[in-house]
């Protein structure tokens, strides 16, 4: 059951508290009944509930509900998930959100962005949060006795690493606290991107031949872990420059890594691609490691409750067809989206057909005002097989990771020249993903980095990419790519490089007097 490692985390709760300010890396012990070790001394089974909670931290605001956070901000908009949309989808060309809310706006329109922003400020100290909690078991494992130690090791490096890649990706740098610091009084010294980048690449190579191939729904597996280290060679380029490896040695070890999960067997692409984002994707044979959500035992406006309900608005669309009993009416994406699929009533393929058009405007003349823009209808609560009752919360789990994914980073890399690559078998696996639905094979002639680029937006937009991918193809910033209010002008306008990189928050700032402000802000 998908819901099992939900339950352990909600039931540990009861046992032990964790409360951190994650402003500070210096405030990094927990407040809890029982000391940790003092816990797994008395029930060493306690280990799986506490990795419940670490795995909990990606999609749920805390442990006791949607109106607890683990942290001293808004328990509905600061969870996680919610922090990796609105800083990745919302903050590019495909995705808008009409609601205004203070910081809200200067992502949508990709203008104005301040340390002050408080949506910067939440995946800041969600980071923080998580981290000092993986620090927290892993200085006390190795003194314990629990079954599979080396296994739970191994997935929580795994979680502290996944945790470190969106600080590394979307901040650039930050302190680096590990179990070996851990307790430390005096603030941490300042990580530059490369080391951290380092820091993440050793912790992932340590840990795969450890992890196992299966785990329980939910938890990490020898998958997830190489799903992560073929985005962190992907980016490297962008992070490093050529100051650790050359371009093509990054794009080699990210081709490297995304093939090891195609050929590993344990994966294949969703018959359907509708199912992959439906209340049962739990059953998926694509997803390689998702975040849980579930309407009943994890109620949380940040998993994919934030998607599908902030998607859905009843003055123009019918909610229980969707499995929503709330539209929120907030979020649509652009032409720069479904653009992409040329006329959507005549278009063959599935995909262009997630877009609610009826009583919408393809010109977004005014991002505020909710008609126009086609709602993306890609992420719903509804069963894809079987009845299913339309509920507040979404039990739809998000797919952090799946395999159509390595197909495409394993054909860009391709196309990119890496060494090691073949173009026909990155048209091969191109072919799989556009067939998958229905979107007509391509030839090698027509495998450009633009058409790359392109079929990334048409597969994977609205899962937690699209600014990493834009950056990586030089099309973030500057005007030689222009979307709907970038810029916060209805056509776009330039953005300047100092947008590849969001500010460090001025409440870290305040922190810790070691940390520095990113250039430009």
């Amino acid at each position: 059951m998908k819901n099992n490692i939900l339950t352990l985390c909600l039931v540990l709760f009861v046992v032990s508290t964790f409360n951190i300010s994650c402003t500070s890396d210096l405030d990094t012990e927990p407040l809890i009944e029982l000391s940790l070790d003092e816990l797994l001394q008395q029930d060493p089974d306690a280990v799986e509930g506490i990795l419940s909670r670490l795995y909990g931290s990606f999609a749920l605001s805390g442990a006791q509900g949607s109106g607890s956070s683990d942290i001293s901000d808004d328990a509905g908009e600061s969870p996680f998930l919610r922090g990796i949309i609105n800083l990745q989808d919302f903050a590019a060309d495909a995705m808008k959100n009409r609601w205004g809310d203070n910081g809200l706006d200067q992502l949508t329109t990709t203008s104005d962005w301040t340390p002050e922003n408080k949506f910067f400020r939440y995946l800041y100290n969600r980071i923080y949060f998580t981290v000092p909690q993986c620090n927290n078991l892993l200085s006390i494992l190795p003194n314990v006795d629990v079954e599979n130690k080396e296994g739970i090791i191994s997935e929580v490096r795994f979680i502290r690493a996944l945790a470190y890649y969106y600080l590394i990706d979307v901040f650039g740098k930050g302190v680096l606290a590990t179990e070996e610091n851990y307790g430390q009084t005096e603030s941490l010294p300042e990580v530059k991107r490369v080391d951290l980048f380092k820091y993440v690449e050793g912790e992932l190579l340590d840990i795969e031949p450890l992890i196992p191939e299966t785990n329980t729904y939910g938890r990490a597996t020898k998958g997830a872990v190489q799903m992560l280290l073929a985005k962190l060679y992907l980016n490297g380029k962008v992070y490093n420059g050529n100051e650790y490896y050359s371009e093509d040695e990054y794009y080699q070890k990210a081709a490297e890594y995304a093939n090891k999960v195609i050929t590993s067997g344990n994966y294949s692409l969703a018959p359907n691609f509708v199912s992959i984002f439906s209340g049962d994707n739990n059953t998926s044979p694509e997803i390689i490691f998702p975040l849980i959500a579930d309407a009943t035992v994890s109620q949380s406006f940040g998993n994919t409750t934030y998607i599908v309900n902030g998607s859905l608005n009843s003055a123009t669309m019918p909610l229980a067809e969707f499995g929503a009993t709330e539209g929120w009416g907030g979020h649509r994406s652009s032409k720069a989206w479904y653009g992409l699929f040329g006329d959507l009533d005549t278009s063959p393929d599935d995909r262009a057909k997630l877009f609610w058009t009826e009583g919408h405007n393809y010109e977004m003349e005014d991002y505020k005002t909710w008609t126009d823009g086609y709602p993306s209808i890609k992420f719903r609560n509804s069963n894809f097989s079987g009845g299913s009752t339309p509920t507040s919360f979404s039990g739809t789990d998000f797919p952090l990771f799946r395999l159509a994914d390595a197909y495409l980073m394993y054909a860009e890399c391709a196309v990119r020249g890496a060494s090691g690559t073949d173009m026909n078998t990155a048209v091969q696996y191109v072919n799989a993903v556009r067939n998958r639905s229905n979107a007509g094979s391509i030839t090698q002639s027509d495998l450009t980095e633009r058409f790359i680029i392109d079929e990334r937006g048409r597969e994977l937009n609205l899962e937690g990419h699209r600014r990493t991918d834009l950056i990586r193809f030089n099309m973030f910033t500057g005007s030689s790519y222009l979307w709907p209010w970038k810029g916060g002008v209805r056509d776009g306008v330039a953005i300047s490089d100092t947008y590849k990189l969001y500010p460090i928050p001025s409440s870290a700032l305040q922190a810790n007097p070691n940390l520095s402000q990113n250039p430009g802000y």
